[in-house]
């Protein structure tokens, strides 16, 4: 008689969804795992591929340990890996005044600027990670305001940096961008990364520049990096005036020549959170959202031969179809603040990551790890702070989480928790930002529960 392997399941329409530690899926009716869990006789093809995904076995306890183990340990790697992405938040300052902004600063008659100390310091910190591939990435407000300083930094970084390799990116509305900046930017090879979030209506609804249209102020630019063979991507952020124009969004990438749209919601931070009866929307709409594009996307892709894909598509669909997990911060279990990200603000303050200084704007500093003035590197992973947020983002261990088939996919974010629910552990088991993941992997299972071939072959090719 076979051996059960712990696995997870959820209802879904018709059947149901089985997931276990190594991110392994099936769909079977309600008989079949009746069946199963009293481990009755299985119909022999359903069988065969409940051991070849190693949800049943029927070999010794600890042979089947040691075949699974590698598996898990390659879905797991980022455990064993140091803290790779460092923020250097350069500047608060910025001259956008985007709806939706989680960490500018509009006062142009003061200055938010990070200084050289404060920079060496960070510098220094962040080279005491034993990783040996960093990311050094570049943000604000608008770092291109304080552009100084990262020519700084990636001379600094370049000059003390030993064996290390470094990638250097900067996040920018790129408005400020000028001809010293663009050679400095190819010269070393920076990574850019844009917000664009739709077309030209759109775009200059969501930011708002007062000295000019934001669009042109953004795309001329742009076009400038590209035509310099520079890499830049683009990010999208969806408000309420995003719904309806999913088709006109995708279009926009398209024509400005991305092979890839992330298709992200609102983070109830900052303005987003005090304008969100303007700009915000419900779980549900966003989802809806989300179907359309990635419809509308894959038609592109199967009747246009346009090659293009969405990002948090990929994001999941290299999680459930590969074992090669990725390490993107939020989808991790644990979640990425502090060992696996670390943001280094103007004044030498530390956080455990983005969201922990976007709080902090917002008068709660629960994630201040120290100041690079007082502290090392080893100070922040040893700090109480961090080894909190490692249990708090342990899915296996949370309420609900625990037991959902999406668990090997998903994660949360105690940091977000803290913000809209005043603790680190979500006290609403499904809560916002738990009902968006859960659609778009609804969503994903409901395609590849259909397993059409051609959409298949399109997932399978973005996956890989």
């Amino acid at each position: 008689m076979y051996k059960l392997n712990h696995f997870n399941f959820n209802k879904r329409k018709n059947k149901y969804i089985l997931t276990n530690d190594i991110g392994r899926y099936s769909f079977l009716k309600k008989e079949e795992l009746l069946n199963l869990v009293k481990r009755k006789p299985l119909n022999e093809n359903l069988k065969k591929e409940l051991i070849d995904k190693s949800f049943i076995y029927d070999v010794d306890n600890e042979i089947f340990a040691q075949e699974l183990s590698p598996v898990l340990r390659c879905r797991k790697q980022y455990i064993f890996s140091a803290t790779s992405l460092h923020i250097f938040v350069v500047t608060k300052n910025c001259n956008f005044n985007c709806i939706y902004c989680q960490a500018g600063n509009l006062n142009e008659n003061e200055s938010f600027n990070m200084n050289k100390d404060i920079a060496k310091k960070a510098v220094d910190i962040a080279l005491q990670s034993p990783n040996r591939l960093l990311n050094f990435e570049f943000q604000g407000g608008e770092p291109l305001l304080n552009f100084e300083i990262i020519k700084y930094i990636v001379e600094y970084s370049n000059e003390v940096k030993g064996d290390k390799i470094i990638q250097y990116n900067i996040v920018s509305n790129l408005s400020l961008l000028n001809n010293e900046m663009l050679e400095f930017i190819k010269l070393n090879n920076i990574m850019i990364c844009t917000s664009i979030d739709g077309d030209r209506e759109l775009q200059n609804i969501n930011r708002v520049y007062n000295k000019m249209d934001s669009y042109d102020a953004t795309i001329n630019n742009l076009n400038k990096l590209k035509k310099e063979g520079i890499s830049v991507s683009a990010i999208e952020t969806t408000t309420k005036y995003s719904l309806k124009k999913y088709k006109e969004i995708i279009d926009e990438y398209v024509s400005l020549g991305f092979n890839d749209i992330f298709i992200r919601p609102l983070t109830q931070l900052g303005k987003a959170d005090v304008n969100w009866e303007k700009i915000g929307y419900s779980a549900e709409e966003f989802i809806e959202f989300y179907k359309n594009s990635l419809k509308y996307i894959l038609y592109l892709n199967q009747e246009k031969g346009i090659d293009v894909r969405e990002r948090h598509t990929i994001l999941f669909l290299k999680k459930i179809l590969t074992d090669n997990d990725i390490n993107y911060m939020e989808l991790r279990s644990p979640c990425g603040g502090a060992i696996g990200q670390i943001a280094y603000y103007y004044n030498g303050d530390v956080y455990t990551c983005d969201e922990a200084r976007m709080i902090s704007e917002m008068g709660n500093n629960s994630f201040l790890l120290g100041n690079v003035n007082d502290n090392q590197y080893s100070d922040f992973m040893n700090s109480p702070i961090t080894k909190t947020l490692c249990i708090a983002s342990c899915l296996e261990n949370l309420p609900k989480c625990h037991s959902c088939a999406y668990a090997p996919y998903c994660g949360v974010c105690p940091v977000i928790n803290m913000a809209q629910e005043g603790n680190i552990f979500s006290r609403n088991s499904f809560n916002y930002r738990c009902q968006i993941y859960k659609g778009i992997l609804d969503t994903l299972f409901d395609y590849i529960e259909n397993n059409d071939e051609e959409i298949m072959n399109i997932f399978n090719k973005w996956a890989n």
